[in-house]
């Protein structure tokens, strides 16, 4: 299975101070639906991993909540894509909970319930605690540049680096999918002229 961890608000869309919380808050940044759905017609199947505290804090339901993701794949759809599934935290901070970034429990119910060991499965995400989560569970980080991290300078991504060993930065979405799908035409390139040996 081919798999991808994103993060959702500020990754996939606007993040917002006070949460999202309704669909008229809700909006996908340029490009990021176009990129969600080039990696599912790659084969890559498209999974969210997000904290939603605004859940714990009252601020909207699991209706709304359910809402919004509808949303999200409505508007996927006409473009030939899909989120596959949201696994999501509803708890406030002060829940004390396994499964709030940068705790690895929210990507560890991803592996069980996709049958998925993690090692190396790209995740996608905007702030340090989304990647640390991802990398505690195994998988290899991608910072994009969007949200919270637009003014992110390259003195700033030094620790970043120094934390996570191996982290790759893309401006956002779609230079992430962009550099995704080349490297994976560069090993199938590879692997046939391998064969033809």
């Amino acid at each position: 299975m081919k798999l991808v961890i994103l993060d959702r608000d500020g990754t996939l869309n606007d993040d917002r101070n006070g949460h999202v919380k309704s669909v008229e808050e809700w909006s996908p940044l340029p490009g990021a639906l176009e990129a969600v759905a080039r990696l599912n017609q790659a084969g890559w199947r498209v999974v969210l991993a997000t904290n939603q505290s605004g859940l714990g804090r009252g601020l909207y339901d699991m209706g709304m909540l359910n809402t919004i993701h509808q949303t999200l794949n409505e508007a996927l759809s006409p473009l030939g894509g899909r989120i596959d599934a949201v696994f999501f935290c509803p708890h406030a901070p002060e829940d004390d909970c396994d499964c709030r970034k940068p705790r690895p429990g929210l990507f560890q119910k991803i592996g069980e319930r996709l049958n998925i060991d993690l090692a190396g499965v790209p995740t996608v995400g905007n702030l340090l605690r989304h990647l640390q989560a991802g990398v505690e569970a195994g998988c290899a980080p991608h910072l994009v540049r969007t949200g919270r991290a637009a003014q992110l300078t390259e003195a700033d991504l030094e620790p970043l680096r120094q934390q996570l060993p191996g982290l790759q930065v893309h401006a956002d979405l779609t230079a992430f999918a962009d550099a995704l799908l080349s490297q994976e035409a560069r090993r199938q390139s590879e692997a046939r002229a391998e064969g033809r040996r």
